[in-house]
């Protein structure tokens, strides 16, 4: 296993790579929802999907579930937590959640992971990679550099230990296209976490930087790079 990958050629969209696993007829659990943005889309894809939503933010839980969509059971739990019987889940998805898991409490997290699976099930968790141009603007005002390793660590040491074996370690780039800055400083620093230490000169010291990567601020599209381990459960 690897933390980092410097020779990304392949560019997907997560989305369509997803349903390249066989999901119908599954019972799905995805720790970490957020907005539910890939739950609704696996949900409505296929036949006879149970999804299973986890989210810790009870704002975001509240959100969810007036989603109403038959097939998605919403859950307020964290990963280290998972209000789910033993043995009862076909497949895990963590799309970008596994590093904000609490880093004293990500061994916990896999152990409840692996409770859950069932025999031979998988876990797949997508983690982006610090590196690239996006990340090097985004690490101006949230540097998750530290919390990014020690996930790695976390799941490379029940691989290790023997919890999980490892069925695949995928490498892959994701696009992503900004209109100017203002579409970026929209969609990636206008966030809660963030109002409290961007100030105007921190600002205007991401869009020189933006700038110089977009040639003047033009629309750009970034590859954002990640790293997918697909754990599978030992019996």
């Amino acid at each position: 296993m690897q933390l980092l990958n410097d020779n990304i050629t392949e560019v997907l969209n997560e989305e369509f790579f997803v349903e390249s696993f066989n999901l119908n007829n599954k019972t799905i659990l995805e720790l970490g929802c957020g907005s539910a943005t890939f739950t609704k889309k696996i949900a409505l894809n296929g036949e006879n999907r149970k999804i299973i939503a986890c989210e810790v933010d009870e704002i975001q839980h509240k959100k969810n579930l007036q989603l109403n969509i038959s097939n998605i059971e919403f859950k307020l739990c964290a990963a280290e937590n998972i209000l789910v019987e033993d043995n009862s889940i076909d497949m895990i998805f963590m799309f970008k959640s596994f590093h904000h898991i609490p880093v004293e409490l990500m061994k916990k997290a896999l152990g409840e992971i692996k409770r859950v699976l069932k025999p031979n099930a998988l876990a797949y968790i997508s983690e982006p990679l610090f590196m690239g141009e996006q990340n090097e603007l985004i690490a101006m005002f949230h540097d998750e550099k530290e919390v990014r390793e020690e996930a790695f660590k976390a799941i490379k040491e029940s691989v290790d230990n023997g919890e999980f074996k490892l069925f695949n370690e995928i490498f892959f780039n994701s696009e992503i296209t900004y209109e100017n800055f203002e579409d970026f400083e929209k969609k990636q620093m206008n966030l809660t976490y963030n109002n409290d230490h961007i100030n105007e000169e921190l600002k205007n010291k991401i869009k020189e930087r933006f700038n110089f990567f977009t040639n003047g601020g033009q629309k750009t599209t970034f590859l954002k790079p990640f790293r997918v381990d697909i754990l599978q459960k030992i019996v």
